[in-house]
């Protein structure tokens, strides 16, 4: 009788330290996840107060310019496609686009930090002057840059690219004054200067589609590449 006794006092020792050793591993490794998480989310932590500190706040918001610019062409472009107003997905168009966004980036951010220097506080007289300073000054300026900007990628003459902003700025333009102004107000009254043009760009990535429509629609100024001039066919007479 002591025999199977004794057996099963060994495997009721070995089932408690098999339970044990389990429980502890567990608990091991639970520890190490919640440990990974909080290591994780210091870091990104890490990144974001780096990311939007004054050291790199100009690179931070010229890298959301160019991305969001290329995003709103590829969605563009995808619309198109879906419309067959275009045969085929241009990867040049989306970097021409991509680099207007990092032209109307750095313009914005000096134009926040310029505001916010000449015109502190929160008060709804400072935010309307901001938001009329805004839409008079800024709009204009990064509307002209951003066809410029395009014009140069792309070769054109100067009479050329200004033809282009006579044509097509007024309609950017009038869109900016059905959407911005409210938008604006947002941004200055609530917005800290540091998250401006993040907040920009996430709004204005319906802007940007139709930025990019426009920008990219037939000039009435530029002849159609595929019809013959008179010359041409003149010279084919003969």
């Amino acid at each position: 009788m002591q025999l199977p006794r004794r057996k099963l006092r060994i495997l009721l020792t070995l089932g408690k330290y098999t339970i044990y050793r389990h429980a502890t591993t567990g608990a091991g490794s639970g520890a190490s996840v919640g440990t990974g998480r909080t290591v994780a989310l210091q870091k990104m932590r890490e990144w974001h107060r780096n990311a939007f500190s004054n050291k790199f706040l100009l690179f931070t918001n010229v890298g959301i310019s160019l991305t969001l610019s290329s995003l709103g062409d590829v969605l563009e472009q995808q619309l198109e496609l879906y419309n067959k107003e275009i045969e085929e997905y241009s990867s040049i168009r989306t970097r021409h686009m991509a680099t207007s966004g990092v032209a109307v980036g750095i313009i914005c951010h000096y134009w926040y930090q310029l505001l916010d220097k000449y015109l502190p506080g929160r008060s709804m007289r400072v935010v309307a002057k901001k938001i009329v300073l805004d839409q008079l000054i800024c709009s204009p300026l990064y509307i002209s840059a951003f066809f410029v900007t395009l014009g140069i990628l792309e070769k054109k003459e100067a009479h050329e690219v200004w033809e282009e902003i006579k044509e097509k700025a007024w309609k950017l333009y009038a869109a900016e004054w059905t959407v911005w102004p409210v938008a604006q107000f947002v941004n200055f009254y609530w917005i800290p200067t540091h998250y401006r043009i993040f907040y920009d760009n996430v709004i204005s990535l319906g802007y940007d589609v139709f930025t990019s429509k426009v920008k990219h629609s037939p000039s009435t100024h530029m002849p159609s590449p595929a019809a013959p001039s008179v010359k041409m066919l003149k010279t084919q007479q003969a």
